[in-house]
């Protein structure tokens, strides 16, 4: 298995008892994150940003892969996490929103959530064919790099098993599962234009999830990638400000 540049696990180990788990996005790679996780590496947090299995080599690792997989990689970071810390904060990025919403409906210790551009929910009558073509059809296009800024490239597969979809729609019912249990303090960050997720999603977890302290911030100017585009400083500047505040809480 060779890596493509830029699609490695990305780890930041500090003195500070706060600690942050970056969870990329589906078929993309942690280059898609990595901005925003070294933005809270450079602040003094320990890091853990994982490389999820079947991403950052060939879509052909995509197609063997398990959602399950996806959920051993992200409670493995956040056990590594866990005994450097004291205090967790997960942030995700598409599918990976849903992953940090089952860890956090999971793991009640773990302080809060920060979601970008979260997956949680698809109504497009085409997902509902997907557990019969996947026994029939091998592959579809592509749907990474949706950026608005034309300087920037997103890692990600041209191609995407249909068998990799189907496990990524199995990730957002996990997801889906036991978000009423989550009541951390939350933030969600939404692209009012975004080409590959639906803005509902947003709205449709900020309603779903019992936690009190919650907050819907609509980005302006990015698309889907947001943690890559025009907005990821805000993204950035608006994510610390909420792990300051309610690590002290």
């Amino acid at each position: 298995m060779e890596l493509i540049k830029g699609s490695e696990s990305f780890s930041c180990e500090t003195q500070s008892k706060i600690g942050i788990l970056a969870i990329q996005g589906f078929s993309g790679a942690t280059g898609s994150i990595v901005y925003l996780a070294k933005f809270f590496a450079k602040q003094g947090f320990n890091v853990e940003c994982p490389r999820l299995t079947g991403h950052g080599t060939n879509w052909q690792d995509l197609e063997k892969t398990l959602h399950t997989d996806w959920i051993n990689d992200v409670e493995k970071a956040l056990d590594i996490l866990k005994k450097r810390v004291e205090t967790v904060f997960v942030v995700g990025l598409s599918m990976g929103g849903a992953l940090a919403l089952y860890l956090t409906s999971k793991y009640p210790d773990i302080k809060g959530i920060i979601l970008i551009n979260n997956a949680l929910i698809l109504k497009h009558p085409k997902f509902f064919f997907v557990p019969f073509l996947k026994n029939f059809v091998r592959t579809t296009t592509g749907i990474g790099s949706d950026i608005k800024d034309p300087n920037e490239k997103e890692i990600c597969y041209e191609a995407i098993p249909i068998k990799g979809v189907y496990q990524f729609l199995k990730t957002l019912e996990v997801g889906r599962k036991n978000i009423s249990k989550v009541n951390q303090p939350i933030i969600i960050f939404k692209s009012k234009e975004d080409h590959v997720i639906p803005c509902y999603n947003a709205t449709y977890t900020y309603k779903k999830v019992s936690s009190k302290e919650k907050e819907l911030i609509w980005l302006t100017n990015s698309y889907h990638v947001a943690t890559m585009d025009y907005d990821k400083d805000l993204i950035c500047q608006k994510s610390l400000d909420f792990v300051n505040k309610y690590d002290k809480i």
